[in-house]
């Protein structure tokens, strides 16, 4: 569900909207290995504005038509604010769906593309390089399905490096140590030369919806392998270990560090 005024700003491009509207959905399908098949589109919107609609719908047919997907129902209402909620539904053979719950001890950690670079662009709305990040998200579909077989666990980013690995920690029962050094990032951190907007952004900022998976250290050359052909940037973060869900964040000299969890949608304002 995407909120005006919570999610997005009342003077928000309709077609990057209805990109995004669609793109956050099928990132949860590619976080279980899904392939997108149909969706429904519930709308509240206060008028009826044509051109709204034309430039909103173009931008999720789009995306839905690069992945052979069907709009099949839904529903509209009037409402103050504009509420944009689809349900995504994809399908995946039997037994290889990927969860939440199955990391295991001694598991690589790795996320696909940049992380930070939405959270960024939130803060600072100037800045270009990152601008698509937040209004235009890439699912990692292609990846997601490639992954069935190979991950033992993964998620989708959407609230934060921490929080999301988080989840995967607290279902699959296990700790998970981070380097940060090594949590991949767009270059515009270098020019903004902030420290602290940089670990916030990168380890807690949300909507960057990339795919954070765990896989065994013997299927590296796998992963090297499947991130030349997508093009698509894998990189090794961390370790899973044994013990409780913990998350330990360290520094370039192996100290750790302090992060925020990631965002909450019910914590206080």
């Amino acid at each position: 569900m995407l909120v005006e005024g919570r999610h997005f700003l009342p003077q928000a491009d309709p077609r990057a909207l209805g990109h995004k509207a669609l793109a956050v959905n099928l990132s949860d399908l590619a976080a279980m290995g899904a392939a997108p098949r149909w969706a429904l589109l519930a709308l509240a919107l206060p008028a009826a504005d044509e051109a709204w609609l034309a430039d909103f719908s173009a931008g999720l047919f789009a995306l839905a038509d690069r992945y052979g997907m069907e709009l099949i129902g839904g529903d509209t209402t009037r409402s103050p604010l504009r509420t944009i909620c689809i349900t995504a539904i994809g399908e995946v053979p039997a037994g290889v769906a990927l969860f939440r719950a199955g990391a295991r001890a001694g598991d690589d950690i790795w996320v696909s593309g940049e992380l930070g670079g939405a959270a960024l662009a939130l803060l600072r709305p100037q800045i270009e390089a990152v601008a698509a990040r937040l209004h235009e998200p890439e699912p990692r579909v292609e990846l997601g399905e490639r992954l069935r077989g190979l991950a033992h666990a993964a998620i989708d980013v959407s609230d934060g490096l921490a929080g999301d690995l988080g989840h995967i920690l607290e279902r699959s029962q296990v700790g998970a140590v981070v380097h940060y050094p090594q949590v991949p990032r767009p270059r515009a951190f270098e020019e903004l030369g902030d420290p602290q907007l940089e670990k916030d952004c990168v380890l807690s900022g949300g909507d960057d919806y990339e795919l954070v998976f765990t896989a065994a250290p013997e299927r590296r050359p796998e992963v090297a392998s499947l991130s030349a052909e997508l093009r698509l940037p894998l990189s090794r973060i961390g370790t899973i270990q044994a013990g409780e869900p913990r998350l330990v964040v360290l520094d370039a000299g192996g100290k750790p560090i302090d992060y925020r969890r990631g965002y909450d949608h019910f914590a206080p304002a």
